[in-house]
């Protein structure tokens, strides 16, 4: 049977990525060799890793534009730590949106290296919705904010203009929309959503930004160093990189981000007005503030819930249970999940109406 993957990460990837990728494990580029095994240094995965990187910009509309594309090693969560000791310069001041989980991780890595500011939050509504109204620090040294949070489903759909740099947390939505990504000074994204596999991360950055803390940044931290070493100052995740090398072509072909941006579109709407509709269950995000890449649910009737959940696993649904720290549901409708996906859990729903009529 079909297994409708709606997992939150890893997730699901496109089927011929899958089967390119497996191929290179027992051969890659007719080598003789597995992607698993050939060296970082040789001619053929180097030019995998220069088309990665040039292709990552392609893909954004940054090509010519003065920005990098690294992939690096050690997830988001390194970024958190990455980003101020490369931008937050001594004695200076950060300024941070709390939306969420990670954002909140973000925060605390920063206030280890300086001044961080909050400039608003959502905690204390259970992160239901994206602040608004909130006013940067002018004599800020950068502003960070995540654009779409995976845990409590909301989506950053519009950013503040700001005269200083503007950081971007994109690991859940990275290349699922349209944006204005030249707005941004840095992005990052952990691969393992809408890229690739869990091992690397890609990180674009204005390379005129660096250099400028007055700090001694460690050489495996530095991204002037990762950039001069064109992202082979450590050996890098080579399978990895690769399949998210594999992602961006499929999305390429697919006609690139607005292409993939109608369909996202179209998940949404299907998913959301089943949510809104049934009576037995309801929407956890603000209606405005709604993620297009991971829409959270409960159930109204908690009595209703071994059914349900018989019910979906039995349509080859997987990974449809919410974030441990919040229950629920969550359906994590990333590029590669196709409609029909959708409309099997949309079926299942409206089944689950009929059922406890």
């Amino acid at each position: 049977m079909k297994k409708h993957n709606y997992s939150a990460g890893p997730c699901i990837l496109p089927q011929e990525v899958f089967e390119k990728s497996a191929e290179a494990v027992l051969n890659f580029n007719n080598s003789g060799l597995s992607i698993l095994e050939i060296s970082h240094r040789s001619k053929d995965f180097v030019a995998v890793m220069e088309e990665a990187r040039a292709l990552a910009l392609e893909l954004l509309g940054l090509e010519g534009k003065g920005y990098q594309a690294l992939f690096l090693q050690g997830g988001a969560s390194m970024e958190f730590l990455r980003v101020p000791y490369n931008l937050l310069k001594e004695n200076g001041k950060a300024s941070y949106l709390d939306t969420g989980t990670w954002a909140s991780g973000a925060i605390k890595e920063a206030k280890a290296f300086g001044e961080t500011v909050v400039v608003a939050s959502s905690k204390e509504q259970n992160y239901n919705h994206i602040p608004k109204g909130f006013e940067i620090p002018s004599d800020a040294d950068y502003f960070h904010c995540t654009s779409n949070n995976t845990i409590f489903g909301t989506q950053m759909k519009s950013f503040p203009t700001t005269d200083i740099p503007l950081v971007c947390d994109m690991s859940s939505d990275i290349f699922s929309r349209q944006l204005d990504f030249s707005k941004f000074d840095l992005i990052y994204a952990g691969a393992q959503k809408n890229m690739g596999p869990a091992g690397v991360t890609l990180v674009v950055v204005k390379e005129e930004l660096l250099g400028k803390t007055g700090r001694s940044i460690p050489s495996i931290l530095d991204y002037e160093k990762h950039i001069k070493a064109e992202s082979m100052y450590n050996t890098p995740a080579v399978f990895a990189v690769y399949t998210s090398l594999l992602t961006m072509q499929w999305l390429k072909n697919q006609g690139g981000i607005p292409a993939i941006e109608n369909i996202n579109e179209a998940k949404a709407k299907l998913l959301y007005a089943e949510i809104d509709r049934n009576p037995l269950f309801e929407g956890t995000a603000v209606a405005e503030d709604r993620s297009n890449m991971n829409a959270t649910f409960l159930l109204k009737d908690e009595s209703h819930a071994e059914i349900f959940d018989k019910m979906w696993k039995e349509a080859g649904i997987s990974g449809l249970p919410g974030h441990r720290s919040v229950g629920g549901y969550r359906a994590s409708m990333y590029n590669a999940l196709p409609l029909e996906s959708v409309q099997v859990l949309v079926d299942v729903m409206k089944e689950l109406e009929v059922r406890t009529a």
